[in-house]
């Protein structure tokens, strides 16, 4: 099994929720919080969670977690700023990294588990990324191979998005039993569709 490294991204400045969303109380615990458990039920080798916006807030919120915390300074320069520097703290014997977005809560270990099952970069393998009614979601698993590659050319707000579509002959997809994977909590009703309730941020 290759050793693969969880990479949560909870830098950003939640603009549209209003509030930081990721400190939000959903079902009982913080929006980012769902994310951690479902990486320590899984077969992930070692988390870093890359911070920024109110840091303190968002580490306070994941106290007791197993990980390593890097803070990014540049935040607002966009997600691609926090997604290089999880990559460039990770551990020099990391075979990948599953890029997780820290307001995605509903991310099934078992999915986590299937995804490092089909990585496989000696057989063309080299990037898996969940698939839902035909919609590509995430998180994104990246080799080692791509991390350079990411660091030269991931800008603003889109990350590694025209890198995967550049990279289309190394990518195998795994099926998601839900739309975890495709429903991040951007706004008021994105919330307040998930909690299934009349609450409002």
């Amino acid at each position: 099994m290759k050793r693969i490294a969880a990479v949560v991204l909870a830098a950003g400045l939640s603009r549209r929720m209003g509030v930081n969303k990721l400190t939000l109380s959903l079902d009982g615990k913080p929006v980012i919080r769902h994310a951690l458990d479902s990486i320590a039920a899984s077969r992930l080798a070692g988390t870093t969670i890359v911070l920024g916006h109110e840091a303190g807030a968002v580490q306070a919120a994941l106290a007791g977690v197993a990980a390593h915390f890097v803070v990014n300074e540049d935040f607002a320069g966009g997600l691609s700023t926090s997604l290089k520097a999880g990559l460039a703290a990770l551990a020099p014997d990391m075979d990948g990294a599953m890029i997780f977005l820290g307001d995605m809560p509903d991310i099934a270990p078992d999915l986590i588990d299937r995804m490092i099952a089909a990585f496989n970069p000696d057989a063309g393998r080299a990037i898996v990324v969940p698939k839902r009614d035909g919609r590509r979601g995430h998180p994104v698993l990246w080799g080692r191979q791509f991390f350079a590659a990411i660091s030269r050319k991931a800008q603003g707000d889109s990350g590694a998005k025209n890198l995967l579509e550049q990279q289309a002959a190394f990518i195998a997809e795994v099926q998601a039993d839900s739309d975890g994977v495709l429903r991040d909590l951007d706004t008021p009703d994105d919330f307040s569709r998930r909690a299934g309730t009349n609450e409002t941020v």
